[in-house]
């Protein structure tokens, strides 16, 4: 059985940084693409950062320059660095892996950024 854990959200400050965590177990992480996707109140849930097994990585326009996606193979496990947040980055983060046909979802973190 495939299971996502999250960890790392709260509550920060505009400008301020957080580093999210998210364990797979169940799988062999490192033939999967690995990612992170986020929703805001009202709003669609959409792609904020993925990492390919070849060590390529694509980030949404928002957050380029300011989040970096992470991986470490031998953890099952992928990372995203959060620096410089705004309070528009205030979302329900979820960690994503797939390989067709398969993909699988955490349960969400949430981000809150505000002073």
């Amino acid at each position: 059985q495939v299971q996502l854990v999250e960890s790392g959200g709260g509550l920060v400050q505009p400008g301020g940084s957080l580093e999210l965590s998210c364990a797979a177990s169940g799988i062999i992480s490192s033939i999967y693409v690995m990612g992170w996707y986020r929703q805001a109140p009202g709003k669609s849930r959409e792609l904020v950062a993925l990492s390919h097994p070849g060590g390529t990585s694509n980030y949404a326009d928002s957050v380029k320059g300011r989040f970096t996606i992470s991986r470490d193979n031998a953890k099952n496990t992928v990372y995203l660095q959060m620096n410089s947040l705004k309070p528009e980055d205030t979302a329900v983060y979820y960690c994503n892996v797939r390989l067709f046909p398969f993909d699988y979802w955490g349960q969400g973190t949430q981000v809150t950024v505000s002073s």
